[in-house]
C-alpha cells in the first residue's frame, strides 16, 4: 500500500492537474477494458504459486550439533558372514604401492574395519575412501573441526550460517544443497517458475530458514492509555454520572457528542462532548490496570486475529486473542504495523497466567507474524525449545485442507468478534490520536467481558464477578467497577 501512494506521489509532482485528469481517465476505461492494449500486473499468477512466498518453517531449528552416526554393523560379524556364504575368507585389500595404503588409525564409520580393509575410491584426489567389507563410502576428512554455528538445521543437521542481520532480527539459512527441505522445495516449482527462478533466484524460499529476534523485553508490554491530568475522585460531576458516560458511550456504542445529548436532554446532566472523552480517558487507566488484574484463566485453545482502524488519517491495528469455550478476551494490543513484534506482545499476554508446565493452542490465520512469534516464545533463554503455544493455521474462507477444516469453526469466533469490535469503532469515524483508540478498546474489552451478556454463555459473561451480582443497572454495574478499580491503584 505505501508502494502505491508514493507512485501517485510520483506522478502528481511530474504531471500537471490536466495531465493528472487525462491519466485518470485512461486508468478507468483500462479498469473498465475498453483499453486492450494495456495490461496490469497479475497480483497472483496461478502458473507460479510460490513466486514471493514467505512463510515461517514449523520446525525450530536444532541448538546443538547433532551427534554423529555410530557404527551400525560390526566388521567381525560380516567376515564370518562371508566366510559362512563364500568358504572362505574375505582377503584384505592388496597393495600395488605403499603411498595407496589407508592410515592404521582410520577406520570404516559404519563397521569399523581397520585400515587394511580400506582402500582410496578416488585415485590420487585421495578424498573418498571405500570399505572392502560393508561397502561403506566416506570423507575421512569429513570432520576437521568443530562448527562455530548457533544454530543447525533440523532436516539435515547441517550448520546454519548468518545470512542477514537487521535491528529486531537475524536471519539463518542451511546452505546444504542436498538438504531434504531444499530438494523438497525445489521439486514442488511449476515448470515456468524453474525458468523464472534462473533469472530471479531470490525470488523462491527454497531454503530452511530460521529468524531469530532479539527484542528489548522491555518494550514486549501492550499498548495501555496515558494518564490524563488531575484525579478522577477530583472531577465536577459523581461517580454515578461518569458511569452514564460509560454505559451510553461504550456499552451502547454512542459517539460523544451522542452521549452529551442524551446526558442533556434526558438527565438534565449539563456535559459537553469533551468531557465525555476526558472521563473515558480516566476510566480507561483504570480499567486497563482491572482487565489484567480479572483477567481470569485462559482457555487450552484461543483464537487470535488483527483487524482494522483509522487513526489520524492511517491504517493501524487492534490484535485480540479470544478464549473458544470462556469466551473472554485473553489479550488485546495496538500497534501501527502487523509485524512479529506485536503478534509476540499479543502472545506473551495471552499466556501471562498460564503455568510454565502446560501448553495453550493457538488458531489464527496465514500471517508469517503469528509463525515468528510463536517461534520466539518457544525458545527459551539458553536457545532451546519448550512448547508453550502450539499454531494451528487457518488458511482463507475454504477449508482446502485438514486442519483448516477442524480449526474453521474457533477462527469464525474471532471474526465475530471483530465486528463487534467494529460496531462500537464506527460511531467515532476515526480517532484523531493513537491514545483515543486505545482508551476505547480498553473499555471495550472492560464491557465485553464483565458486562456483555452472551447468547452462547445463556446470557452470562466470560468473566463472571461476584462483586456485580444484584447490580440491576448498567450504570450501576460500570460504578462498581470503577470502585473496584480505584481499590486496586488507590493513587489514580
Amino acid at each position: 500500500m505505501n508502494s502505491i501512494v508514493s507512485l501517485v506521489r510520483w506522478f502528481c509532482l511530474r504531471l500537471s492537474l490536466d495531465e493528472l485528469f487525462i491519466a485518470a481517465s485512461i486508468i478507468s476505461k483500462v479498469l473498465n477494458g475498453e483499453r486492450l492494449d494495456i495490461k496490469c500486473k497479475a497480483s497472483t499468477p496461478e502458473d507460479c504459486p510460490h513466486y514471493r512466498k514467505f512463510f515461517v518453517d514449523p520446525h525450530a531449528p536444532l541448538t546443538e550439533a547433532p551427534s554423529p552416526k555410530l557404527p551400525t554393523a560390526d566388521y567381525k560379524t560380516l567376515l564370518q558372514q562371508y566366510r559362512l556364504e563364500h568358504g572362505k575368507d574375505l582377503a584384505p585389500v592388496r597393495r600395488r604401492k605403499k603411498k595407496t595404503s589407508v592410515p592404521s588409525h582410520i577406520h570404516c564409520p559404519n563397521c569399523e574395519a581397520p585400515g587394511k580393509y580400506l582402500y582410496y575410491n578416488d585415485g590420487q584426489k585421495r578424498s573418498q575412501i571405500r570399505c572392502k567389507v560393508c561397502s561403506c563410502l566416506f570423507n575421512p576428512a569429513r570432520l576437521r573441526r568443530a562448527s562455530k554455528a548457533k544454530y543447525w538445521c533440523p532436516y539435515c543437521g547441517g550448520a546454519m550460517y548468518r545470512w542477514k542481520s537487521l535491528e529486531t532480527y537475524t536471519i539463518y539459512k542451511c546452505p546444504n544443497d542436498r538438504c531434504r527441505c531444499y530438494l523438497s522445495a525445489k521439486k514442488r516449482l511449476t515448470k515456468k517458475e524453474r525458468q523464472l527462478r534462473k533469472k530471479k533466484s531470490s525470488q523462491f524460499k527454497l531454503r530452511y530458514q530460521f529468524r531469530a529476534y532479539h527484542f528489548d523485553p522491555g518494550s514486549l508490554v501492550p499498548a495501555s492509555p496515558k494518564a490524563p491530568k488531575g484525579r478522577i475522585d477530583r472531577i465536577h460531576n459523581d461517580l454515578h454520572t461518569l458511569s452514564l458516560v460509560l454505559a451510553f458511550n461504550i456499552t451502547y456504542g454512542s459517539s460523544a457528542r451522542q452521549t452529551a445529548h442524551i446526558l442533556r436532554d434526558v438527565f438534565q446532566i449539563p456535559i459537553s462532548h469533551q468531557t465525555v472523552l476526558n472521563y473515558a480517558q480516566h476510566a480507561a487507566v483504570l480499567c486497563h490496570k482491572f482487565n489484567a488484574h480479572y483477567k481470569g484463566m485462559v482457555d487450552p485453545l484461543v483464537a487470535g486475529d488483527e483487524t482494522y482502524i483509522r487513526v489520524a488519517g492511517e491504517w493501524n491495528y487492534t490484535w485480540f486473542t479470544i478464549g473458544v469455550i470462556s469466551r473472554a478476551i485473553h489479550a488485546y494490543h495496538l500497534s501501527g504495523d502487523r509485524g512479529a513484534k506485536h503478534a509476540q506482545i499479543t502472545l506473551n499476554e495471552t499466556i501471562r497466567t498460564v503455568p510454565a508446565d502446560q501448553s495453550v493452542g493457538l488458531v489464527c490465520d496465514g500471517l508469517p507474524s503469528y509463525g515468528a512469534a510463536v517461534h520466539a516464545i518457544n525458545t527459551d533463554a539458553d536457545g532451546k525449545p519448550i512448547d508453550r503455544i502450539q499454531q494451528r493455521i487457518v488458511i482463507g474462507l475454504k477449508n482446502e485442507d485438514e486442519q483448516s477444516e477442524d480449526f474453521r469453526p474457533f477462527k469464525q469466533l474471532i471474526e465475530r468478534l471483530n465486528r463487534t469490535y467494529k460496531f462500537h469503532v464506527r460511531a467515532r469515524c476515526g480517532f484523531k490520536d493513537f491514545d483515543g483508540a486505545v482508551s476505547l478498546t480498553v473499555l471495550f474489552v472492560t464491557h465485553y467481558n464483565f458486562l456483555r451478556q452472551h447468547a452462547g454463555l445463556d446470557y452470562k459473561c466470560p468473566v463472571p464477578l461476584q462483586q456485580l451480582d444484584g447490580i440491576d443497572t448498567i450504570q450501576g454495574r460500570w460504578g462498581k467497577i470503577l470502585q473496584m478499580a480505584i481499590a486496586l491503584d488507590p493513587a489514580a
